[in-house]
């Protein structure tokens, strides 16, 4: 494909990034990832996809907007209340950018639709709320080697992994960080979060997949990040493959 005129102008400012060029601007275009939650996090992570030109985008989500969301969920306002976030959401995001790909899925992830839903996309970001969400997509996305960011926040602290089972034999998985799946969901309605913590951790998510796409940087895979943001300490801790995990053999 070649860029158009139109193209050149809207992401110059990335085309002249010796990394990226003209060639990774085409990789971006040409790119399909998954969000999986339109909430804090899959809200900025949409909006900066958008902007950078990828271009096929899914979103996926069956939740309608809440006024507790207003404060950290960037893509909604006060008249959207009790409104369907995805249709907003896609509204929204094709009025930022008209030429892009996006698909809508009103609906949960559950295991009788993840595949029909996630099967053309080659990166995954999580930006669900609950462990039960992101185990299956952890467990699909090493059963169809996919790449997978995962992001959450809890009161004032973040996480974000990067599991590559696409590139990387020996990546780890959720399961090795949190082996139990039984774990008890965290939840930002009992314990509260700060709203502008999931700016910060949707941003990252969508920078670790423009990372993943053109190849560039360090990747994360292999490393969970850490966000203080009361102290505003970032940690990069070492994550190892935990041994008979079932990211060592297929499901």
């Amino acid at each position: 494909m070649k860029l158009t005129n139109e193209q050149i102008d809207l992401y110059s400012r990335q085309i002249t990034l010796k990394k990226i060029g003209p060639v990774g601007q085409k990789k971006l275009l040409e790119s399909k990832i998954l969000i999986v939650g339109m909430g804090g996090l899959g809200s900025p992570a949409a909006v900066y996809l958008v902007r950078m030109g990828i271009g096929n985008i899914g979103i996926a989500d069956n939740d309608k907007v809440d006024a507790s969301n207003l404060h950290r969920q960037i893509l909604y306002n006060k008249d959207e209340i009790n409104k369907n976030k995805i249709k907003i959401a896609e509204k929204k995001l094709k009025k930022i950018n008209p030429n892009i790909n996006i698909n809508s899925f009103n609906c949960r992830i559950d295991k009788n639709n993840i595949d029909k839903i996630a099967q053309k996309y080659e990166i995954i970001i999580d930006g669900s709320d609950n462990f039960k969400t992101k185990f299956l997509i952890n467990d699909y996305c090493i059963n169809n080697k996919k790449i997978l960011i995962l992001g959450a926040i809890n009161k004032f602290d973040g996480h974000i992994f990067t599991f590559n089972f696409k590139n990387k034999l020996n990546s780890p998985c959720l399961k090795c960080f949190i082996p139990n799946t039984q774990i008890e969901d965290t939840s930002c309605e009992r314990d509260g979060v700060v709203g502008s913590l999931a700016g910060i951790v949707g941003s990252i998510q969508a920078n670790e997949a423009i990372k993943e796409i053109l190849m560039i940087g360090e990747s994360l895979c292999g490393y969970i990040l850490t966000i203080d943001s009361l102290r505003l300490k970032f940690k990069k801790i070492k994550l190892k493959k935990l041994q008979n995990c079932i990211c060592d053999k297929k499901i």
